[in-house]
């Protein structure tokens, strides 16, 4: 059992916890996730992991209230534990001799930009960091973000808080305007990612993605999590999960990814409804 020793909402369909589980916290990278289960009939939930304390002994999840067990863990609160906690799983982040990067990220994603961003700039790299989200409601990790990045560009869909557009815009005028960035490194929803790729292949500069497709088991042995890249099939949870955009099949991915969420929806409305009775 491990011990959620912090919870708070940074809006209002995101949250974040840190979760006691120091030899995950001792080991674990930017870019590696874990696998939960909220309790011992729960399903296997990927995260990647948002941070660590190595001193405390925490790890930091950021997640999206998209599904049932998604609504269970959200309804967890501080001093209360959770069934399962595995990892760290897959590959880190590479930053080790990178000297100029932009963070590409989109809603709940730019929790998994984050660990990458500071790391980054611990390491003395000039990093320019673009965050994206609809609306200012929705925006997450603006301080930490502004602390670990020599530029930031906030944008958001319909204008009320930054720019009004695409993260695709800003990081478009910034390569035109001579900026030599080593990578581009895209982490949020798919679509998001594949036109950042559209958008830096014709000046090709390197970029990393970071995909999270369905997974079951994290060791490779169940195959949810397959992708096509450069024309062969790799698994996120031990290839990746980050991987060279340029060759990612982005469509078929999109394609898997849709194929549950009527389900995803099915289920957190039957939970809610749940924990609804035992308010009444």
């Amino acid at each position: 059992m491990y011990r959620i020793t912090c919870k708070k909402e940074l809006n209002p369909t995101v949250t974040m916890m840190d979760i006691e589980a120091p030899l995950i916290a001792k080991k674990a990278q930017p870019g590696q996730f874990i696998i939960l289960r909220v309790d011992e009939n729960g399903e296997r939930i990927p995260l990647t992991v948002a941070g660590y304390d190595r001193e405390k002994g925490t790890v930091k999840i950021i997640f999206q209230i998209v599904g049932a067990s998604t609504e269970l863990l959200n309804h967890k609160n501080e001093g209360d534990y959770i069934q399962d906690f595995v990892g760290p799983l897959g590959r880190a982040t590479h930053t080790e001799g990178l000297k100029k990067v932009a963070i590409v990220g989109g809603g709940v994603g730019c929790a998994i930009a984050l660990p990458v961003a500071q790391k980054l700039h611990e390491q003395g790299c000039e990093v320019h960091s673009i965050i994206g989200f609809r609306n200012k409601d929705l925006l997450i990790l603006e301080d930490e973000f502004k602390a670990a990045s020599d530029k930031l560009i906030i944008m958001t869909d319909d204008g009320s808080y930054g720019e009004k557009g695409v993260v695709t815009a800003p990081l478009q005028q910034l390569i035109e305007s001579g900026e030599n960035y080593d990578e581009v490194i895209a982490i949020g929803p798919l679509i998001m990612m594949k036109f950042v790729v559209k958008t830096t292949k014709p000046y090709n500069v390197k970029t990393i993605v970071s995909m999270n497709p369905i997974m079951i088991d994290g060791t490779g042995m169940c195959g949810g999590c397959r992708l096509t890249v450069g024309g062969k099939t790799k698994f996120a949870c031990v290839d990746g999960p980050e991987f060279d955009g340029f060759e990612v099949d982005f469509d078929e991915a999109m394609s898997r990814g849709a194929m549950y969420r009527g389900f995803e929806q099915e289920a957190r409305e039957k939970t809610c409804n749940l924990f609804k009775k035992e308010v009444e």
